[in-house]
């Protein structure tokens, strides 16, 4: 005889034995189950006792109905939560839980499930005894018997309002924070820790639209650097003509917990940055308006100061000439030594000390070049400076300007009067090569960027270029390639080369790729 049979005899006659001595208040309905047992599949070889005391003492609401639904058994626990006492039930229909708020549809879904002896799991909101309302979460399954058909229904149940009034306050409060932050009029990301953007609101993404790389959380960390709490303040320059913008950063560090299941017993945590900026553009340009109002005087000063020290030293090039010839003509005579030559070399020795002291006069009005210290310098805003004052020229001479800045760039050490006048130089020198000779296509590309440890400004222009043979000597003072009165006196190159010398840099001059003079500047990102 196999296990399986001998273990059917045996609770069989358990189940016999249940049946004769029935613990009171036993529901008839159970006895009938009980009584109906055959063993096939075969029970597990525990008590009826005990299956019977599990379902009174479970801590979830379980009723036992007939096919309408009729209750014939209802736990403790069900008295419980609806507060209707087991002896209050029986007999009784299930709907006398109902509440006019659970929708029918959701009646209609139920009864359809369990009617194709389907199980049915979902919320209804149901009403106790004293008329109180709370959510049940409910699942129905049909109880199938010897011949395949449903026999009856069992109910399992447990009040869940005070979890869904949690879940409703937390989707609530993150609904009413989602909104704050997503209208809020400042630009937010919150970066994980391989600083990928997680998540953003309407004015991150606007800043990102607009910018090239569209990267702006990885533009403001970058400034953070490691004084994440401290408020900095970050220029992006997009180019196209739409000028720099300006905003005041900072950024907190909080830690989630690990949302793992493996994490739930252990104190894992993942560290988040919040980045949050401030546009303050217009504040910055009306700060600019005032600011490039004295700029321009003061590169009109500079102009000035540099045209007097550049027409001096034309003027002491041109007078030393003659002075040194002079000098050499009085060692020759006075190397003859013959008297004859006595009154000669008396009148070309006044005429030499006049003439040194005419020199050393022009020489002393020479201005001199105020003393500047070190100091970080952002050669875009160098950049932007030069052609806010440009402007007006430009404008007047009908060049176009394509600006591409690299949004970001490192800080130059540097002088920053030296450099912005060395700047302007060469832009001044690229709007008169491509207005000389009355060209028709007109326009400049200037770039920003970086090489390695260098940053580089390059300035292409559609003038009619350098030839290989002069880019070399055009660096020489007063040697220029422009017609007699068509500008300066050919010290601008010069100019920027010692500029670029200074700063531990170099000046490169190459053709345009669509024609017309390149001239590049590098400078040491931290120069000296």
């Amino acid at each position: 005889m196999g296990n399986s049979e001998a273990e059917q005899r045996r609770v069989t006659a358990a189940v016999a034995e249940f049946l004769r001595t029935p613990p009171a208040g036993t529901p008839p309905e159970v006895l009938e189950l009980l009584s109906g047992v055959r063993g096939d599949p075969p029970l597990p070889p525990l008590a009826p006792r005990l299956f019977f005391e599990a379902v009174e003492q479970a801590p979830v609401a379980i009723s036992i109905t007939d096919l309408n639904a009729n209750i014939l058994y209802a736990n403790r626990a069900f008295a419980e939560v609806t507060g209707h006492a087991p002896g209050e039930v029986i007999g009784r229909n299930e709907s006398i839980l109902s509440d006019q708020r659970t929708p029918a549809i959701i009646y209609r879904t139920l009864w359809g499930r369990i009617r194709q002896q389907k199980p049915w799991s979902g919320f209804l909101v149901n009403r106790r005894r004293d008329g109180e309302r709370y959510v049940a979460e409910l699942t129905v399954a049909p109880v199938i018997g010897a011949d395949s058909a449903a026999t009856h229904y069992l109910g399992m149940h447990r009040d869940v309002t005070e979890t869904i009034r949690l879940q409703r306050q937390v989707q609530n409060q993150k609904a009413l924070i989602g909104s704050v932050v997503d209208t809020a009029p400042v630009v937010m990301a919150v970066l994980d820790p391989a600083g990928r953007v997680v998540l953003h609101n309407r004015s991150y993404a606007r800043l990102a639209a607009s910018l090239p790389g569209g990267d702006p959380a990885g533009l403001f960390s970058a400034a953070l650097k490691e004084a994440i709490e401290t408020e900095q303040e970050v220029r992006i320059d997009a180019g196209g003509g739409s000028g720099p913008r300006w905003f005041t950063c900072s950024g907190t560090r909080f830690r989630e917990s690990d949302t793992e299941v493996g994490a739930f017993f252990e104190s894992r945590r993942v560290d988040y940055l919040l980045l949050v900026a401030h546009e303050v553009t217009r504040q910055k340009r009306q700060q600019e308006a005032l600011r490039m109002g004295a700029l321009r005087t003061l590169l009109a000063e500079e102009e000035l100061n540099h045209g007097l020290r550049e027409t001096i030293a034309g003027a002491l090039y041109q007078l030393e000439r003659p002075l040194n010839l002079l000098n050499a003509a009085l060692g020759m005579l006075g190397r003859r030594s013959e008297g004859a030559d006595a009154p000669l070399l008396d009148v070309l020795s006044r005429v030499r000390e006049e003439g040194q002291q005419a020199v050393d006069t022009l020489r002393s009005c020479v201005p001199e070049a105020p003393e500047e210290p070190l100091a970080p310098v952002n050669l875009n805003a160098l950049v932007h400076d030069v052609l806010m004052v440009s402007t007006e020229r430009m404008l007047a001479e009908g060049v176009t300007v394509e600006w591409r800045p690299t949004p970001v760039l490192p800080s130059l050490n540097g002088r920053e009067r030296r450099l912005r006048a060395a700047l302007k130089q060469v832009i001044d020198n690229a709007i008169d090569a491509s207005t000389v000779g009355g060209r028709s296509r007109r326009e400049l590309e200037i770039t920003t960027g970086t090489d390695g440890d260098w940053t580089l400004l390059t300035v292409d222009d559609s003038g009619p270029g350098i030839p290989p043979e002069l880019r070399l000597r055009v660096f020489e003072p007063f040697f220029t390639t422009k017609t007699i009165g068509g500008g300066r006196t050919g010290m601008g190159l010069p100019l920027v080369q010692e500029v670029a010398n200074e700063h531990g840099g170099s000046v490169e001059i190459d053709d345009a790729p669509r024609g017309g003079c390149r001239v590049r500047v590098r400078i040491p990102a931290r120069s000296v």
